[in-house]
Formats: C-alpha cells, sequence, structure tokens
C-alpha cells in the first residue's frame, strides 16, 4: 500500500469500513462513515438527546417549543388556538347580518341582490329578511345624488311567470313556445333572434 495513514475504519461494529472521508460525530466524538455518520444510523444517545427539532409558527413566524416524544403538529396547532397573537388579530368573521335581531357574522359577504344589504345565510334570501328592494334601492340612489345610478330592474316571481299552472303544465308550455321560436327561425332566416 502505497498510503497506509489514509482513511480511517468506521466505529460502527457491525461496518469497520474503511472510508476515506470520515466524519467526527459531534456528539460522541467516534469516527464513522458516509451510512453511519447520522445519529440515528449509530444510535448515538447523546447525539438524539442533543437532536431537537423546533417547528416554527406559520402565522408568526415564532419557533414553538415541543417536548419529546410530542408531535410538532399537535404543539403548533395548540400554540394557534392559545398563544399566537397574529391568529387572533386576523378575525374571519367580519362581515355582519344587517337584520337588527340577528348577530350572525360570515367569512365573505352575502349580498341580497334586491337591497345589496349584506346578511348571513339564515337571512339571505329576499323573503327570509323581509326585503322592501325597490324602495330602498331608489331611496339609496337618491341620496347620492348619482344622475346615473338609476338602475332597472325586472323582478319576476314564479306565480307571475307560471300563474295557476303545475310545473308539468308550465314545461310543456315551455318546450311548445322553445319549438314555435324554433320553427319560425329555420322559416325566416331575416328575423332570427338570439334568445339567451
Amino acid at each position: 500500500m502505497e498510503f497506509p495513514d489514509l482513511g480511517q475504519h468506521c466505529s460502527k461494529k457491525s461496518c469497520n469500513r474503511l472510508d476515506f472521508l470520515p466524519v467526527k460525530c459531534d456528539a460522541c466524538k467516534n469516527i464513522f462513515c458516509c451510512e453511519h455518520m447520522n445519529y440515528s444510523s449509530h444510535q448515538c444517545e447523546p447525539g438524539l438527546k442533543k437532536n431537537i427539532q423546533m417547528p416554527v409558527c406559520p402565522l408568526c413566524k415564532k419557533p414553538v417549543p415541543t417536548p419529546r416524544g410530542q408531535k410538532p403538529d399537535c404543539t403548533v396547532g395548540e400554540h394557534i388556538d392559545n398563544d399566537c397573537r397574529v391568529a387572533e388579530s386576523k378575525k374571519i368573521f367580519t362581515n355582519h347580518c344587517t337584520v337588527a335581531t340577528c348577530s350572525g357574522k360570515e367569512a365573505v359577504p352575502v349580498l341580497c341582490s334586491e337591497c345589496r344589504q349584506n346578511y348571513c345565510f339564515k337571512h339571505r334570501h329576499p323573503s327570509d329578511h323581509s326585503c322592501s328592494g325597490d324602495a330602498e334601492m331608489a331611496k339609496k340612489i337618491a341620496e347620492s345624488n348619482n344622475p346615473f345610478g338609476i338602475i332597472v330592474k325586472k323582478t319576476f316571481t314564479v306565480t307571475s311567470i307560471q300563474g295557476a299552472m303545475s310545473e308539468d303544465e308550465a314545461l310543456a308550455k315551455a318546450l311548445a313556445e322553445s319549438k314555435r321560436l324554433t320553427r319560425r327561425n329555420l322559416t325566416n332566416p331575416a328575423q332570427r333572434c338570439c334568445v339567451s
């Protein structure tokens, strides 16, 4: 051998491999090959005691101490629920219901299509919050002095369209009208209209 002093043998008894780039463990001070240099691969008790990972809270970016044997996810979850100051300042449910007797809040605004007021999911339909719709909208437009704010809305109810017909009769009438319009458009291409 030309270089008898080059490299060292792995300290793990089952390996004892000659490694030319050995690694000295900083905890137990023994020499190991590249396969056994991790604390867990050579069962290094001082290294395992030393190997403590501390998770960081994703909201406030502060380290969250985790006791041995406990999962970091649990401690981070507890931190967010109890101690995290950023989570307290971020209020999620900020959209209050306009109904005076309701204390409901939602994460997203739920605007009524008639009166443009914000409501909770329980009061979102015009019939659930006694919506006066167009009267409130006209009052708001008049108060804003916006000449271009006039909104023309057609409101339809099922009874105004369907009348006293049952659902099956209304469906049959709608299909017949659709066929009539289709035939008219096919026979007279100059009067074709777009039905949306």
